[in-house]
């Protein structure tokens, strides 16, 4: 989506000043050093944008997702590197941290809160979406992925040499890879083979000192710190390598849709208790969404869509012994090959083709506000009708709610840095959202403030002490540091919440790879202290 002329200007006079306190030398050594340190074929002076050049902005734009994260921006990067080869991330890696630069890394650019574009202090963006070569060997099963290459692109690449190969990972198909997979990475393969971080077996990671380090080299715990605590606080991430898994050569999905006069609210009581503990090769999202239908009569529609690894008589067979309060029938099922499914779950009508997911940048860009819990005990029904009045108070807000169980619930939390595992039912998904049309401040603020009270009305019902939440869908409500030295203080308030209790491995390996606190942001994760 195109941001107005009016939306425009109001978001330049949060971005348009250049960083005040960098001075032209700082600046200019800056370029020079980049120009002396790339040793690649291809030029980095090609992959360098300044504020001069005329694609900086919409470069700058094209992968920033949440249009609300440029209100709250006080400054614009002094440059863009586009890098077109591994080199030149080393660069910006070495002359950022001798020029006193931030350095934010953008893949996808899918950050919730911006934080991978956007900055308090003089910083520069390496952007990561050139470097997105795959390279599957099915000989061994594996691929490497580089940081800039999408899931869609991921999926297609893979069904191009085999059509019972997949991988555990995200339903949006414009997903950085880089960023993604650090977090956890899940999807509707989740309770058969896990996250996405499970499934990689090596990585080739760029440290505070422009060197490029795989898993040998980084160390176990390093490589153990980047699966589900996020690669912005250890490095940046070149590529990962993956171990793909099998899937069937056709698989079933379906959608269910239920309003709550057609008893939604007894059917996702009922969810709750059959979707975590279903066989793993069956995965039941829910999905309410408000509907106004004019004056009193508002309602909430509720989509229960599936996922089956398998036939549609053997989906049949199965819910109508473990949910046929759901009445599932044969009308529901549309049986697909596994790369048609990701189509399929990623809201795109049946019949789309799979082309759709080689296209890398996300259209219909909007302001929102997203948060994040577990739950580890049933929603009552009063709990559930809390949570509808809430959707119908907002109106245009997206809710997820992703079943646990299945491997999910066989893995320790210690295994990776990702904590959320045994214990939980399931994860929701709450994203506010609003159009270009009522953008603006004081209606960002007005929006915002109702994400909050549906996160409170919330409260009772969820994970507590720590009130949990996922990394990837990156929250500042929760806590962050505001200075630009993060405080470890304050980094254990959001890192209990998104790590629980492996924060304080994941300090001591930030502490190993990068002490002097170079790659930070306002959810960072701090070196251990002494």
């Amino acid at each position: 989506m195109k941001i107005s002329s009016s939306i425009f200007s109001l978001i330049s006079i949060f971005i348009l000043l250049l960083i005040s306190s960098a001075t032209s030398s700082d600046f200019d050594g800056f370029l020079q050093c980049l120009l002396q340190q790339s040793n690649s074929s291809l030029p980095i002076i090609d992959a360098i944008l300044t504020p001069n050049n005329s694609t900086f902005q919409s470069i700058y734009q094209l992968r920033a997702n949440n249009l609300r994260t440029f209100l709250s921006a006080i400054s614009r990067p002094v440059a863009i590197i586009t890098a077109l080869h591994p080199s030149h991330a080393q660069a910006a890696v070495i002359c950022a941290k001798r020029h006193d630069f931030q350095l934010r890394i953008r893949s996808g650019g899918h950050d919730f809160e911006g934080l991978s574009y956007t900055s308090k202090v003089p910083f520069v963006i390496l952007d990561m979406f050139n470097l997105n070569s795959i390279d599957i060997d099915m000989s061994t099963e594996t691929a490497w992925v580089q940081a800039g290459a999408t899931t869609g692109e991921l999926y297609y690449r893979i069904a191009e040499k085999s059509n019972v190969h997949g991988f555990p990972s995200g339903v949006w198909t414009t997903l950085g890879i880089g960023g993604h997979f650090s977090g956890g990475g899940y999807g509707f393969l989740m309770r058969k083979y896990e996250l996405s971080i499970d499934n990689v077996i090596d990585a080739q990671l760029i440290d505070a000192n422009g060197r490029i380090l795989n898993r040998k080299s980084m160390g176990e715990d390093v490589f153990w710190a980047i699966r589900g605590g996020g690669i912005t606080s250890f490095g940046i991430i070149l590529s990962w390598r993956i171990k793909l898994v099998r899937v069937p050569p056709r698989v079933t999905v379906f959608t269910v849709q239920r309003t709550l006069e057609q008893g939604a609210t007894e059917l996702a009581y009922r969810w709750q208790q059959v979707a975590p503990k279903l066989p793993k090769d069956l995965f039941i999202r829910l999905q309410p969404v408000p509907i106004n239908n004019g004056g009193n009569n508002n309602t909430v529609r509720v989509s229960f869509i599936g996922h089956f690894l398998g036939q549609a008589d053997g989906l049949l067979r199965l819910m109508n012994v473990s949910f046929p309060e759901l009445g599932l029938t044969r009308n529901h099922c549309l049986e697909m090959s596994w790369v048609e499914s990701t189509v399929y779950c990623a809201n795109f009508p049946n019949g789309t083709s799979i082309d759709m997911l080689l296209d890398r940048v996300q259209e219909n860009k909007v302001f929102s506000k997203s948060k994040s819990d577990y739950y580890k005990a049933l929603i009552p029904k009063q709990g559930l009708e809390t949570l509808w009045q809430g959707l119908m108070d907002i109106e245009d807000i997206l809710v997820q709610m992703n079943p646990y169980g299945g491997r999910m619930e066989e893995i320790l939390d210690s295994e990776t840095a990702f904590a959320h595992r045994a214990g939980n039912l399931f994860m929701v998904l709450y994203r506010v959202q609003w159009s270009e049309s009522h953008g603006g401040i004081n209606t960002t603020e007005r929006y915002v403030e109702m994400s909050r009270r549906l996160y409170e009305a919330m409260a009772p019902y969820t994970s507590s002490n720590p009130r949990e939440a996922f990394l990837n869908y990156r929250d500042l409500d929760i806590g962050s540091n505001e200075s630009d030295e993060t405080d470890f203080e304050d980094a254990q308030e959001y890192g209990a919440k998104y790590f629980r209790n492996n924060f304080i491995r994941l300090a001591k390996a930030k502490a190993t790879i990068d002490p002097e606190n170079f790659f930070k942001n306002e959810q960072s994760i701090p070196p251990l202290p002494h």
